[in-house]
């Protein structure tokens, strides 16, 4: 995406502000956490040095119920359906998936070249073209009656070839749940009749992956395949845990080892695993957890060399990538040897639902600052539905375990690990294989890819350290060479958590909140040396943050009284071309609603050349729920008007889509919801067509 604020006005107004800028979020934390440790990857020097090691760290990490929630097996019968294929004519003018760094793609759940629009949904890939408004191909992956068939799938396209990407999960502790599917990536090419190319089912569950020219880069995680035994007999934990070392250190190299299936057309299949010398480790690390990154060029399709896998012995769950970097980060594991650790967030709290009122949207100027409040109350946590910030922390240990022991003394307190967060980074800018370049550490835990940045030879990385009392924010500047730490600023938000952060060129934006919304701006100019330029205390918080032009940056998220608690969806325009004094300049506020844009910013559309933003909307009434479009310039927010799709009747129950996804194509605004797509006048907002997809 374009960074549209002026880097030259930017850095200027940076030099004016330091010395009249102070603030005591500048001060870093006392006692920082040890990054002496060295986590820089390391290769086996054979499968049986990388068993010796695997087994070792597993026993020394496995607990009395195993490693964890195992997965699932997945089994598809791919058909298809063809229609009329494409002819050739203009591709109109069109956004694009809204990514973290231009040039990069990223998977989501619709598609657009502008000639076609490409879903998937109920197993089933759909090709509409936008000129006809018709649905011109049907391919079907995955039968409904079939596990995942239910399911969508994320998707990434080059020329006529689609990828299809179905996320497993780990599988449920319960049988009464239904079976999830296992982790599936479907190349489709639609150049003719659709047919499937070849279908990669690796082991264990889909990270993340990221797509520069057409070749893709996918992350993947899995545990151990070990089958640890179900004593019949009551036994403590101890004795348990004893058990499974011991099934650990008799485990073949095999069972760590990352197995990969491929299908081709033909229905041939390979199966294959990721070879020892392709496995590396770092220092420090449990056994526990293998990553493995693939590499996948749609134009070629799947090659002799199949996905080119290689494999890390440790976690990840956050990939952030740029065009000669793929970065994959590990925040802090939850689960420890005694069994999982529930922590609660002691920063927030969640506020009871607000009654539903009459729905208002308003326009509003708003101060340049408020006031904190005086007085002690709890704080909020987003209240959009479904919740707008993605749980962490399990919530339940296994539910089949055997019992405990009644004689057996009291397990004790389990000493609670500081939180730090790996990242490690990898070369991607050449074909095949991509080449391990190092790896660092942080303190802290990050909110998601927009606390990664790459500029200028270095990684920028915003964390919140917390522990039981209280909570802080922190960003650090590492060399991206050897992700050694240059710089860093800490102090930020005390007693509160980030929701948002976007840096753009050499400066930064943090957002934390409680019960007021302070939007930090940082000067990232000196590595050595970040430093908080400016603070803006607003009520509510953003969780997104995207430039809309010179020294104009946009907020998604929630209003919330001076209390903390959270009132519903807005949207605010903030100036913060004087990086000393940013100021909120106007703000678009729905009462009681929430809007998927919140947690996953691929929900929202802002199309410069006209200012036109879309956001989906969920509310408590379903004149509430649908994409509520608005106009952005450079002095304010305008509200344009609501799009809804048709309502929907499910067994004699009638109910509002939710709209998830919004495209401009030429003159037209594409919406998408879970039922169908529909078409309006991106002026004047007209519903031109409605195409159902389920």
């Amino acid at each position: 995406m374009k960074t549209l604020i002026r880097t030259a006005l930017t850095v200027a107004a940076l030099a004016t502000a330091a010395a009249a800028c102070t603030s005591t979020a500048q001060t870093p934390e006392p006692a920082p956490l040890d990054l002496s440790k060295d986590v820089r990857l390391v290769a086996y020097s054979s499968c049986d040095d990388m068993l010796a090691g695997l087994r070792q760290k597993a026993a020394e990490n496995v607990g009395p119920w195993g490693f964890g929630p195992g997965i699932q097996p997945f089994g598809a019968r791919e058909m298809m359906q063809s229609d009329t294929a494409m002819t050739a004519k203009a591709t109109p003018e069109h956004s694009t998936t809204n990514v973290h760094e231009a040039g990069v793609d990223e998977p989501d759940l619709v598609k657009t070249d502008g000639n076609r629009v490409f879903t998937v949904t109920n197993g089933k890939l759909r090709v509409i073209d936008t000129a006809t408004k018709k649905v011109t191909a049907e391919l079907e992956l995955v039968k409904q009656d079939q596990p995942g068939g239910f399911m969508s799938g994320d998707l990434l396209i080059s020329g006529d070839r689609v990828l299809v990407i179905y996320r497993g999960g780990m599988a449920m502790m319960e049988k009464r749940f239904a079976p999830q599917m296992q982790t599936a990536y479907i190349l489709v090419d639609l150049s003719g009749k659709p047919k499937v190319l070849s279908t990669v089912r690796p082991q264990g569950e889909h990270v993340d992956a990221r797509m520069v020219g057409s070749t893709v880069r996918i992350v993947t995680r899995s545990q151990p395949d070990i089958k640890f035994p179900q004593p019949k007999d009551r036994i403590g934990e101890e004795q348990l845990k004893k058990i499974n070392q011991e099934v650990v250190r008799q485990a073949p190299v095999d069972a760590w080892l990352p197995k990969i299936e491929i299908t081709d057309e033909n229905g041939t299949v390979k199966k294959d695993s990721v070879a020892c010398e392709r496995v590396s480790h770092p220092a420090d690390y449990t056994g526990t957890s293998l990553l493995t990154v693939h590499s996948l060029d749609l134009a070629q399709g799947v090659t002799a060399a199949g996905t080119d896998p290689i494999s890390l012995a440790a976690d990840g769950d956050t990939v952030y990538g740029t065009g000669q970097s793929l970065y994959v980060a590990s925040n802090p594991r939850w689960w420890w040897p005694s069994g999982p650790v529930i922590l609660e967030d002691t920063a927030v709290e969640p506020p009871p639902t607000p009654a539903a009122t009459p729905d208002t949207a308003s326009t509003a100027q708003a101060p340049a600052e408020e006031p904190s409040p005086t007085e002690p109350t709890p704080s909020a946590t987003p209240s959009a539905t479904p919740s707008s910030t993605p749980t962490d922390t399990p919530t339940a240990s296994p539910t089949d375990a055997p019992p405990v022991d009644p004689t057996e003394p009291a397990r004790p307190t389990p000493v609670i690990p500081p939180e730090e967060t790996e990242v490690h980074r990898f070369d991607v800018g050449q074909a095949g294989a991509p080449k391990y370049v190092s790896s660092g550490k942080v303190p802290g835990r990050l909110l998601n890819q927009y606390s990664l940045s790459e500029f200028e030879g270095n990684l920028r990385v915003a964390t919140t350290q917390s522990d039981q009392k209280t909570s802080s924010s922190a960003v650090y500047v590492l060399k991206a060479d050897t992700l050694d730490k240059v710089g860093e600023v800490g102090g930020l938000g005390k007693g509160e958590r980030i929701y948002s952060v976007r840096f753009i060129g050499p400066v930064g934006y943090v957002v934390t909140f409680r019960q007021v919304d302070p939007l930090y701006t940082l000067d990232l100019r000196d590595p050595a040396a970040p430093r908080v330029t400016g603070e803006l205390k607003i009520t509510g918080y953003s969780a997104y943050l995207h430039p809309a032009g010179d020294g104009r940056l946009i907020g998604v998220g929630q209003e919330a009284s001076d209390k903390g608690r959270t009132l519903g969806t807005q949207l605010s325009l903030f100036d913060v071309s004087d990086p000393a004094s940013p100021r909120r300049l106007s703000q678009m506020f729905q009462k009681d609603s929430g809007s998927e844009a919140e947690w996953d910013p691929h929900a929202f559309l802002y199309w410069p050349k006209t200012g036109l933003t879309v956001i989906p909307l969920s509310g408590y009434k379903d004149n509430t729920t649908g994409a509520m479009v608005m106009k952005v310039d450079q002095s304010g927010v305008t509200k344009l008007g609501m799009v809804k799709h048709p309502k929907q009747t499910q067994q004699e129950y009638t109910y509002q889509p939710g709209i998830q996804r919004a495209m401009v194509i030429g003159d037209e605004l594409w919406t998408v919801s879970y039922e169908g797509v529909q078409v309006n006048d991106a002026t004047t907002l007209a519903e031109k067509a409605w195409i159902p997809v389920t």
